[in-house]
């Protein structure tokens, strides 16, 4: 009698992701602000417009060590897909640098 709890004989768990009509019109952002604790990331994604000195999250993201790690490989795998469709991504060194700090070690993209 066979296991049928052998990798090869599981059946694939379907998640169902509602998106709203309000998420899918998506929010822009052109800076994002990491920090972390030893147990979350928060990222931060903010709108920064030329010529106005105050910028506003548009939206708060927090997330397990693992997950950030996830997303990371997700960002990496899809980046490389897009170069190699659209061809390489210029920039990303002429970001602006803040010197804040809320609470963890800050990261920035």
């Amino acid at each position: 009698m066979e296991d049928d709890t052998t990798p090869d004989n599981e059946q694939q768990q379907q998640i169902n992701v509602e998106l709203s009509d309000e998420v899918a019109e998506g929010i822009y952002s052109n800076l994002a602000m990491i920090a972390h604790s030893n147990s979350e990331f928060v990222v931060d994604f903010i709108r920064l417009m030329p010529g106005i000195t105050k910028a506003k999250v548009k939206a708060r993201i927090i997330m397990t060590p693992d997950h950030a790690k996830r997303l990371l490989l997700a960002l990496k795998d899809n980046i490389e897909k897009y170069e190699k469709a659209f061809g390489k991504i210029e920039g990303g060194n002429d970001a602006p640098r803040f010197p804040l700090n809320f609470g963890g070690t800050l990261g920035e993209a």
